[in-house]
């Protein structure tokens, strides 16, 4: 193995060209080996543009030289199956969240991956954001004490299209997702879930019985209370913010500009606001790849699991049924061996 670890991409939709620009150019532990996409035109395009050689299928991809460990950005529908032969070859996986839509399938995956003993990790990039990771470093250390509220925001400027939307999980797996991920990370397990939510613009939401805008309220086992509010609608720009209020101090992460300077004219002050998720974290996309990289390089356990995975997914779904059935949904956190998952008093999600 070389000094920056041979990443085999499969994937080239739009997470995926983020991921393969990074791997190629701006991460410094993981680098670019070889990519792949079921549409061999745009794998032989993208490949061309960076250099790197092209794989005719995702099994040639596992076994081309130099691919030390490979990184899952298809479609969420050949997730679960990517992943389990990936781990079956011995290749450690990165994989985009959600790993399958079916609950099921994503206990599966795990099995596989942990009977085959690869580092598996999963895409919450929010982690690896510099803000989030030092905001949550400091209140490991103590200095936030014990937490009151948590407040996060996540806007998407516009909606991506209705065929995304339709095969998408709906919008509290699509979206809130990231949301109940950073919940947990920051604060600890749930033990209650509330959701309202709309669609409030319309088209393309109603006719897929989805919503566009929606408000979670979290209760977790300590005793600390979450709102989350979500929009793919803002119109604005892409904002994601979150604020954590505890004992001994608050930590505020709301960093919501593109460039960081300002133009002031008499009786006005503006500056550029990121359009999507692209522009408002390329450290944090770069940094999860180094991450894994390291975790191949240095046999260190990865920092986002399989079973953060579905945890959150279970959350997810939990928010998904309270909206629909209007009540409060009760989860109880069940601690594994290997992580917590999530039950309802109603049956699995």
């Amino acid at each position: 193995m070389t000094s920056r670890v041979g990443i085999g991409l499969a994937g080239l939709g739009r997470m995926g060209r983020v991921h393969a620009a990074n791997l190629a150019s701006r991460c410094s532990v993981a680098g670019l080996a070889c990519v792949y996409d079921a549409d061999p035109g745009v794998a032989a395009g993208v490949a061309a543009s960076l250099g790197v050689p092209a794989a005719p299928s995702f099994e040639a991809l596992l076994g081309f030289p130099g691919v030390d460990a490979v990184a899952i950005a298809a479609p969420t529908a050949a997730h679960a199956g990517m992943c389990a032969l990936a781990a079956k070859a011995g290749k450690p996986v990165f994989c985009e969240k959600p790993v399958s839509l079916d609950r099921q399938a994503t206990l599966d995956t795990l099995s596989a991956v942990e009977a085959a003993g690869v580092p598996f990790q999963v895409g919450f990039h929010r982690r690896f954001d510099p803000d989030w990771a030092a905001a949550a470093a400091r209140m490991r250390a103590g200095e936030l004490g014990d937490v009151y509220l948590f407040r996060t925001s996540l806007r998407d400027m516009a909606p991506p299209a209705a065929e995304f939307l339709a095969r998408s999980g709906g919008f509290f797996v699509d979206v809130t997702i990231h949301d109940l991920d950073t919940a947990r990370w920051m604060v600890g397990e749930v033990e209650a879930v509330t959701a309202h939510g709309t669609a409030a613009s319309g088209e393309p939401f109603t006719g897929l019985g989805d919503i566009d805008t929606a408000v979670v309220v979290l209760r977790f086992e300590s005793g600390a209370l979450g709102v989350i509010d979500n929009s793919r609608v803002a119109g604005y720009g892409y904002e994601c913010s979150t604020e954590v209020m505890g004992r001994h101090a608050t930590v505020r992460i709301d960093h919501a500009r593109y460039r960081h300077y300002e133009w002031l004219t008499p009786g006005r002050a503006a500056h550029d606001l990121p359009r999507d998720f692209e522009q408002r974290y390329p450290e944090a996309y770069a940094a999860e790849l180094d991450g894994f990289a390291r975790c191949v390089r240095d046999g260190t356990p990865p920092q986002v699991t399989g079973w953060d995975a579905l945890a959150a997914f279970d959350l997810a779904r939990a928010a998904d049924l309270s909206w629909r059935t209007g009540r409060t949904v009760a989860v109880e956190p069940e601690r594994t061996a290997s992580g917590v998952v999530y039950r309802v008093p109603d049956g699995e999600l």
